[in-house]
């Protein structure tokens, strides 16, 4: 049986069950939502998962090799391992939260080797658990979970969050994208693990990532930071989405004519590439210092990375090919909801959140967090929030279902407007203010101040829209979410007036250090961006 056939069974059998009841509902079906619903339901709890895809194949951990901050409890390499990051991310990170992502990174990956995954191993014939292959990877969660009980509903995207009279999230409502037919959850905890906002571009793994659980959040009330460190652009060849960017630190890059362009290839480089890329195009090859067995490790590492090479009849070890910069957004950012405490918990009760979906400061700080750092906060974050949502649920007892609840999505499902915008126009829109380099990687007060413009204008023609037909209705919450997004990306941008991290402001170039604190955002209609409260700036790292 094929996987499509495989997951059209499991729906049928599901779709007959329009309205559930569980203890811990748990949105998204990456690495953090997996951990979360394992968690959860290891801990007790009877536990619902939906997903947007195909839980185990969609999205960006699914499609590719990741690296795991994983570091021994040996206290130099984990001393070594936090300082690395820190001058890069502004001295943001927190060393609490670094130490506890560390501690519960190692123990949830020796779990893994416990459970049976297939780590690859060095020719020593040791585990390289530092690496995990996301398709095999995701693969085995998926049987991990089920294994537990937890029940999963797949192709079946959230809408929105459903809340009791006291506005205690208390469940969630969607549809199925195959048949069309709506569900309704009602639970005692939700965690929201639907993966960061990559706005579209073709980064690979990222076309489910469109920031719904960011403003399914924001309608209930909850907050984000970081949102200013949210424009992260991977390097991809210009024919292909793949965007795993580690082996361009073996690369060359040149301008068309074969010259060589100075200072691509360092630290700064992203900058630099960016910087051509606006008037000319930029080459690659992958020649610098790599030997045979190099060669042999980079393909075993990741070999979706050469698919589009090999297809293509281009070796890139010997042959240029051209490159572009797609927008990664909040996936490779930082930015995310806001994490209140050590169980997860969003400034909203009843409502936890993992991975992507959450901020990633606490241990980043303003830097990207590329694949290993946010790998390891996504099995974590994961692993608490499943923990405290099941917690928090079965505290409630009987009450949790005797609750009456309303479901509080707005923009793209309900309007008593007129305007005809459609989703896909919309995106485009969005796209429009995003994408380009001099306005999001390099970034002015007139800059933003001129995207925010047509973006709030956008916002609030979404709101006067038509109420979508079903087969649009995922489609213009996508649209909406991302527009949300880049309105918290924006207006924090506007206000970190300095440059920090991966926020650069081409009119404030140099780091504050009287602004090395988070910054906090939220809203829907009214977006509000505050420095974070200075009781919780004492926690930063020193300068």
């Amino acid at each position: 049986m094929s996987v499509n056939q495989l997951a059209h069974k499991q729906l049928s059998t599901t779709n007959s069950a329009q309205n559930l009841e569980t203890d811990v509902l748990v949105i998204g079906g990456g690495p953090a939502g997996t951990w979360a619903a394992w968690s959860a339901a290891t801990s007790g709890a009877k536990v619902v998962l939906v997903d947007k895809g195909y839980c185990g194949t969609s999205g960006a951990a699914a499609a590719s090799g990741n690296g795991v901050w994983y570091i021994p409890p040996e206290v130099e390499q984990r001393e070594s391992a936090m300082a690395s990051r820190e001058a890069m991310g502004g001295f943001l990170a927190n060393r609490h939260w670094m130490t506890r992502v560390l501690d519960r990174t190692y123990d949830n990956i020796n779990s893994l080797a416990d459970w049976g995954y297939p780590f690859r191993v060095d020719n020593n014939g040791m585990a390289i658990r530092r690496s995990l292959q996301g398709p095999d990877y995701m693969r085995f969660m998926r049987k991990k979970i089920k294994q537990a009980g937890v029940k999963i509903l797949d192709n079946s995207p959230a809408l929105e969050l459903l809340v009791d009279a006291e506005n205690t999230v208390a469940g969630a409502s969607g549809i199925n994208r195959q048949s069309g037919e709506r569900w309704k959850i009602r639970a005692g905890a939700v965690v929201i693990a639907t993966g960061g906002c990559a706005f579209l571009s073709k980064a690979l793994g990222c076309n489910v990532l469109t920031g719904d659980g960011l403003l399914m959040a924001a309608e209930v009330g909850a907050d984000f930071s970081g949102m200013e460190f949210s424009n992260a652009y991977a390097i991809s060849p210009s024919f292909s989405s793949v965007t795993k960017t580690r082996y361009y630190d073996w690369a060359s890059f040149t301008y068309e004519d074969g010259t060589v362009i100075e200072g691509a290839g360092s630290k700064r480089g992203r900058s630099v590439i960016a910087k051509t890329l606006l008037t000319q195009p930029v080459y690659a090859r992958l020649d610098q210092g790599v030997d045979e067995e190099t060669k042999a490790w980079m393909r075993a590492s990741q070999p979706n990375f050469f698919v589009v090479f090999d297809r293509a009849g281009i070796d890139p070890f010997t042959q240029r090919f051209p490159i572009t910069l797609r927008l990664e957004g909040t996936v490779r950012g930082t930015g995310g909801i806001r994490i209140v405490d050590d169980t997860c918990a969003t400034s909203v009760s009843g409502l936890y959140a993992a991975g992507d979906a959450a901020t990633r400061e606490l241990i980043c700080g303003g830097f990207t967090g590329g694949g290993s750092h946010n790998a390891a906060w996504a099995m974590s974050s994961g692993y608490w929030s499943g923990q405290s949502a099941a917690t928090y649920a079965l505290s409630l007892g009987e009450k949790a279902t005797q609750r009456k609840v309303r479901g509080v999505g707005e923009v793209g499902l309900q309007s008593e407007g007129n305007h005809t915008l459609s989703p896909d126009e919309a995106i485009s829109a969005v796209q429009a203010e995003v994408f380009p380099y001099d306005r999001n990687l390099f970034r002015t007060d007139s800059g933003l101040s001129a995207s925010l413009d047509k973006l709030n204008d956008l916002w609030q023609y979404l709101r006067n829209s038509q109420t979508p037909t079903d087969n649009k209705v995922i489609r213009m919450r996508e649209a909406a979410a991302m527009v949300a997004t880049a309105r918290w990306m924006y207006n924090s941008g506007l206000q970190r007036q300095e440059t920090r991290g991966m926020h650069k402001r081409m009119d404030y170039p140099q780091q504050d250090p009287n602004q090395q604190y988070r910054l906090l955002s939220g809203g829907v209609d009214t977006i509000w961006v505050k420095p974070e409260p200075a009781v919780a700036s004492k926690q930063l790292v020193a300068v």
